[in-house]
């Protein structure tokens, strides 16, 4: 049985993706197709691959140890995926790809804007073959305006999109300024819209038969998840700035400390902080007029957080943990990351599996939170090595020995 049928379950089995995109944002929602059943095809250069093959150290070692060319970063994005190289440059890559495209359901790319029409690879094109065809492109601008021709990175759209305006310590603090989130925010989040946006392509194709075509930004993404930090300030008038671990709508939420180290307070409402003040002895903090909704929490913070921190520190962090947990109020030790994957919640849901790989035997990798009752998700694909699935690929496409070795030797796989 080919790979491509024995491996596909999910709610988007029937689906197949032509996945043109590298890097992390576009990949990141390959990978969530995939990981619902999509056949994901995705297309790499030859002899190089996806640019974050080459992102490390770290490298997944194969069975004897010895380092391979399998960067972390790449294995973090590129589950569930079957490998062709394709030199796209060429006729003859081009033709692979367009007949690709005609039995697809979705092509996902992030070239700059307009760089694939030279290969007629690009959206007009790929419809008229497939008026079926969904066709996202993932750009750090998008598709039209002033800056349509610009590259962009993460790190670089955090900075502009007012991201690190709001993230790091407060002024006058050790360490004060801007900070970049620790995981690429911005990428993940314009890959979870551009999955969000094919999936609603697709319900609107089941009504019209129909194909779409998705023009996805990542400044605007990272403009649209400024969410009440944009509205903090289009309705309130004050420019946000960065607050720490500080909530600057709901208190007390923030880092406190105890007396062997420290945890994170998450009170969401007036109940839970009457609870709160319980749990440490000062149930009188409850009804005080300072504290006792949260608006006069917010106004009233830098009076509260000492009140805290002071009682805080009679308790251990196991200790105080317990009692928030006991008594309904919100609360978190700040795991390392280690530590997440020895969290019983996180092994219980299996959050962390061993796929078989054909170099190191198996690889790790944090699978999808999604879960299907009436179509569960199944995880037996590793990220895949370079071109490992061309003569696959190929060979369902009706070309046989002869032409992917002609193929082969004219450079275009």
């Amino acid at each position: 049985m080919p790979e491509a049928e024995k491996a596909r379950s999910g709610p988007l089995a029937h689906i197949r993706v032509l996945d043109l995109s590298r890097i992390m944002a576009a990949p990141w929602a390959t990978q969530i197709l995939a990981d619902m059943g999509a056949d994901v095809i995705k297309v790499e250069r030859p002899g190089a691959g996806d640019d974050t093959r080459g992102w490390g150290p770290p490298f997944l070692n194969d069975k004897e140890g010895n380092p391979t060319r399998e960067a972390g970063y790449f294995l973090a994005v590129n589950r569930g995926k079957r490998s062709l190289t394709i030199d796209m440059a060429k006729p003859e890559g081009q033709e692979i790809l367009r007949k690709l495209a005609a039995t697809s359901d979705i092509v996902i790319e992030n070239f700059k804007a307009g760089a694939l029409a030279r290969y007629g690879l690009d959206a007009a094109s790929l419809r008229a073959i497939n008026p079926r065809l969904i066709y996202c492109s993932v750009t750090g601008f998008g598709q039209d305006g002033p800056r349509r021709d610009q590259a962009a990175y993460d790190f670089a759209v955090q900075a502009m999109g007012g991201l690190m305006s709001v993230t790091g310590e407060r002024d006058g603090m050790p360490g004060a300024g801007p900070q970049k989130v620790g995981v690429p925010i911005v990428d993940l989040m314009t890959g979870m819209y551009a999955t969000v946006a094919v999936l609603g392509a697709l319900a609107r194709r089941a009504e019209t038969g129909q194909g779409d075509t998705i023009d996805l930004a990542m400044l605007d993404v990272q403009a649209a998840f400024l969410a009440n930090q944009a509205m903090n300030w289009l309705v309130g008038g004050k420019v946000p700035k960065q607050g720490g671990n500080r909530h600057p709508n709901i208190q007390p939420q923030d880092v406190f400390t105890c007396a062997d180290g420290q945890l994170v307070l998450a009170v969401g409402n007036d109940g839970q902080f009457r609870k709160l003040c319980e749990a440490v002895g000062h149930p009188e903090w409850g009804s005080d007029e300072r504290f006792a909704t949260n608006a006069g929490r917010v106004r009233n913070n830098a009076a509260l957080t000492p009140l805290l921190n002071e009682a805080f520190s009679h308790f251990t962090k196991g200790e105080l943990t317990r009692r928030l947990d006991e008594a309904g109020v919100p609360c978190a030790p700040i795991n390392t990351v280690p530590q997440v994957f020895d969290d019983p919640q996180i092994q219980h849901r299996e959050m962390l599996r061993h796929l078989p790989h054909p170099l190191a035997g198996t690889v790790p990798q944090v699978v999808s939170p999604l879960r299907f009752q009436d179509a569960p998700l199944r995880f037996d694909r590793a990220p895949p090595t370079l071109g490992q699935h061309n003569d696959e690929i190929l060979a369902e496409l009706g070309l046989d020995d002869a032409a992917r070795e002609a193929l082969s030797r004219q450079g275009v796989l």
